[in-house]
């Protein structure tokens, strides 16, 4: 990227509303010029989707021209879209996708570098503050929020890691590109992924087919995981190896797991017996990850989850780490954000006149 008129950035400045003056507004006038047309436009986006989420995130304007980008702003919201987009600028030439979500993820990123200076400190430019994961397909994956920081790092550096939350805060994708990145490394000889086969709110009946056919409708969100960070020929080779092995979470009683990367997702949904069964399979140099969401529980009424009950008993114990997402951490679509936070909201209000048991009131449709 090059200085735009013989400055990185123009700023044009008002006077500040707590001056003399009430009723003047401080404005700041930022002129980005990017080095490479084609780079620049794919940190605009498709019909300048990007510099469109960035306005709505930010409350600034957005006006491309060419390689040169113009925002205006408050002087803070400007600078701060100016970190955003020298970062996805970099981002892009290191080759990685770029979407809306990426840059929620940087402006995040964005914010997170901001704390760790001082105000007389400019920070240092092209620093990463958030974490990331690398497999050969997608590359370097980083985290789009502090929560996924906390996430990733707590995956580096725990054998056992449990991670809460609402849908849509990537819980099972990182902890699937993470297991990815150790398999391709040679970190862990084998993937095995479990899920507990209860329907949500629904009774399918009998299916037919073999085990796995029986099994896969429960794990096709696993499947869409993988298929994201390894190429399909891999996958198809590793479920024929049995390098990538999918168990049935009522099949794992009496195994040993060693050298394995074990990921037992949608965990709310075991009973307390099962949770203790499955934490008790792990093998010498074997790491496990829970995943699951205590709000959408769909066990029988009266049962305790499993993950709720593991997560308070373990608490604190050496070499386990727990990670909670909240609804700002949503990454799918700022609809399925608002959609969870609405519904917590919801589930807030009717608390205080609700007098079900705590399992059947936190649990979403």
């Amino acid at each position: 990227m090059r200085p735009a008129d013989n400055a990185t950035a123009r700023a044009q400045k008002g006077r500040n509303p707590t001056s003399l003056h009430p009723g003047v507004v401080e404005e700041a006038e930022i002129i980005l010029t990017f080095d490479d047309n084609r780079l620049a436009s794919l940190v605009f986006g498709q019909y300048d989707q990007n510099l469109a989420h960035l306005e709505r995130r930010l409350n600034v304007t957005a006006i491309a021209n060419g390689n040169r980008v113009t925002v205006k702003g408050t002087p803070e919201a400007s600078e701060m879209a100016r970190r955003v987009l020298e970062g996805l600028y970099e981002r892009a030439r290191q080759g990685a996708p770029l979407g809306p979500g990426d840059v929620d993820g940087a402006i995040e990123e964005s914010t997170l570098q901001g704390s760790l200076f001082p105000a007389a400190e400019e920070p240092v430019p092209g620093l990463t503050a958030f974490d990331q994961i690398a497999t050969r397909k997608r590359g370097a994956v980083r985290a789009r929020n502090a929560s996924q920081n906390t996430y990733i790092k707590a995956l580096k550096t725990n054998e056992l890691v449990f991670a809460e939350g609402p849908a849509g805060t990537g819980k099972t994708w990182l902890a699937v590109g993470y297991a990815v990145s150790l398999l391709e490394a040679g970190q862990v000889d084998r993937l095995i992924i479990s899920r507990p086969a209860v329907e949500a709110g629904e009774r399918l009946g009998f299916l037919p087919g073999d085990m796995r056919e029986k099994v896969d409708p429960y794990l096709r969100p696993i499947y869409d995981a993988l298929y994201d960070f390894m190429e399909a020929r891999h996958v198809d080779r590793g479920l024929q190896t049995g390098m990538i092995e999918i168990a049935p979470l009522a099949f794992m009683r009496g195994r040993t797991l060693t050298n394995a990367l074990v990921l037992l997702d949608e965990a709310q949904n075991t009973t307390s017996m099962q949770m203790k069964m499955f934490l008790t399979r792990l093998g010498e140099g074997s790491r496990m990850i829970i995943t699951g969401d205590p709000t959408q529980i769909d066990l029988p009424p009266g049962q305790k989850s499993g993950l709720v009950e593991a997560a308070r008993i373990l608490n604190g114990v050496e070499g386990i780490a727990r990670v909670t997402f909240k609804e700002q951490d949503v990454v799918r679509h700022d609809l399925v954000r608002r959609i969870v936070t609405a519904y917590d909201k919801a589930a807030r209000d009717a608390a205080p006149q609700s007098e079900q048991p705590r399992y059947d009131r936190d649990r979403r449709p």
